[in-house]
């Protein structure tokens, strides 16, 4: 394999996230749905001294079906703690779960639905990204309309939650609900190949020629495929969550900033010009890129140390690299395996001006404005996500969460997943939470893949652009 070249000067500038499923609210759409039922505000104070009360949550889980490991949380720890805190109060209270166990998008337009009724259950469990496409439409509202500005920004696990993961939960600067554990995006390298090509131990690189340099030099001193960054559709998702979005992230742009979405703009080329030094430089395997079980293969490949770095989030460590994994395990990944931070193209041109930059994914719990008892919901809500709800959850199993005090004692013995919490969560950002968000990351799989393909970085930028444009209407673009 040869060296790459410079890079171009374009100045400063739980998994890979589940796939998401805009389809179903693409259908309300389509059949005029969309638009919320109900735009009288929400009472906070309906019921709030109420002495019994009946409040359901709903989740797309089920016992003995998908993810059933929340539903048997729910049903036999969070429902009869809360039922009996209640009764030691005097209060009699009454929750009911209503699980789900389908696909994505069938759940999410169930709930759209119900929520433009004016039905649906009073807590809502839901991906992150659906946030702001519900809040938009006006299914759901800013948590101070439903319960009260005092109740919702008084809380004090709202000092527990970074700013960073609390985006997740938000929209247009307002809180909609609480996240509900999250994740993020780094660097990996397996350090006997970092060895073999003469690379140090505690690699960070600061720039994103660091990182083609590091590649280089296994490219010249080893047998190893020198970098995975996943591109191309066979992908999907994780193309853009563990490969261009953070990529973007660094040259100091979101894929949507300021209400337009990046099309053919410096900074997006900037990003395809880094794929074309990785696969035009023979510094990743294109034909691995291009096959439908390809993201499994590179993580078998650098399991057996035949992978120098890869970018991923935390479930390749905790899922995929697990000397107990059914996947790819590493019976030696504690020694193997070396993580660092996603540096920006150079120091201070990140998004924000930062150094490092990552992309996070995750659910969140949202109150539906219609529920008779909003203060007895806000109530459970906050219940479920205290410290106390969120140990018990990861007891057995532990992963970030969304808070730093439960991060702090249940990941200490993983230094690892303690470095995600401590040092990329705080500088992560997440995916947007807007209707066209699907089509868009389409398209960016295929940009990325027309670079793999061989495509000049003009070609592939301008393509996309088009497309891009198709998607949302040109005046929602910017280009350069």
């Amino acid at each position: 394999m040869r060296r790459p070249s410079s890079l171009s000067a374009w100045g400063p500038a739980r998994r890979a996230g589940r796939v998401l499923a805009l389809a179903g609210l693409t259908a309300l759409v389509a059949t005029g749905c969309l638009g919320g039922g109900d735009d009288e505000a929400a009472d906070p104070n309906k019921n709030a001294g109420a002495g019994e009360f009946t409040l359901t949550i709903t989740s797309n889980a089920i016992a003995g079906g998908k993810n059933a490991e929340g539903a048997d949380f729910l049903t036999g720890y969070v429902i009869p703690k809360f039922v009996e805190q209640q009764k030691a109060k005097g209060v009699t209270a009454h929750i009911e779960f209503e699980p789900n166990g389908v696909d994505d998008a069938e759940y999410k337009s169930k709930i759209g639905l119900d929520l433009e009724a004016g039905k649906g259950a009073d807590i809502i469990d839901i991906d992150g990204i659906w946030v702001g496409e519900f809040a938009a439409s006006n299914f759901i509202k800013p948590l101070e309309e439903v319960v009260g500005a005092d109740a919702a920004n008084n809380w004090d696990g709202w000092g527990q939650i970074q700013p960073s993961v609390q985006q997740n939960a938000s929209y247009e600067g307002k809180r909609y609900g609480i996240p509900s554990g999250t994740d993020g995006r780094v660097l990996y390298f397996h350090k006997e190949v970092f060895a073999e090509a003469g690379l140090p131990a505690d690699w960070q690189p600061t720039s994103w020629q660091d990182v083609l340099d590091a590649a280089g030099a296994v490219a010249d001193k080893t047998d190893a495929i020198p970098l995975q960054l996943n591109a191309g559709t066979a992908m999907g998702e994780a193309t853009t969550m563990q490969g261009f979005l953070p990529m973007l992230a660094g040259t100091g742009k979101e894929i949507l900033t300021d209400g337009k979405w990046q099309g053919d703009t410096p900074q997006v080329r900037q990003v395809l010009d880094f794929y074309q030094q990785v696969y035009g430089g023979e510094l990743g395997d294109a034909t691995l890129q291009q096959e439908a079980k390809g993201r499994d293969k590179s993580f078998e490949a650098f399991s057996k140390g035949r992978v120098g770095i890869l970018l991923e989030s935390d479930y390749l460590w905790r899922g995929v690299l697990s000397p107990s994994s059914d996947v790819a395990p590493m019976p030696d990944r504690d020694e193997a395996v070396g993580w660092a931070k996603i540096p920006a193209f150079a120091p201070g041109a990140g998004v924000g001006g930062q150094d490092f930059v990552s992309m996070s994914g995750g659910a969140a719990q949202v109150l539906n404005p219609n529920t008779a008892y909003p203060q007895q919901a806000w109530e459970l809500m906050r219940f479920m996500a205290s410290a106390e709800t969120v140990k018990e959850l990861v007891r057995d199993s532990p992963r970030i969460t969304q808070r730093d005090d439960v991060n702090a004692e249940v990941l200490a013995g993983d230094p690892m997943l303690s470095f995600i919490a401590s040092q990329v969560v705080p500088l992560t950002r997440f995916r947007p939470g807007d209707l066209a968000y699907l089509q868009v990351s389409t398209a960016i799989q295929e940009a990325t893949y027309a670079i793999v393909d061989g495509s000049s970085v003009e070609e592939a930028a301008a393509a996309y652009q088009k497309t891009l444009e198709g998607i949302v209407g040109g005046e929602r673009v910017a280009s350069g």
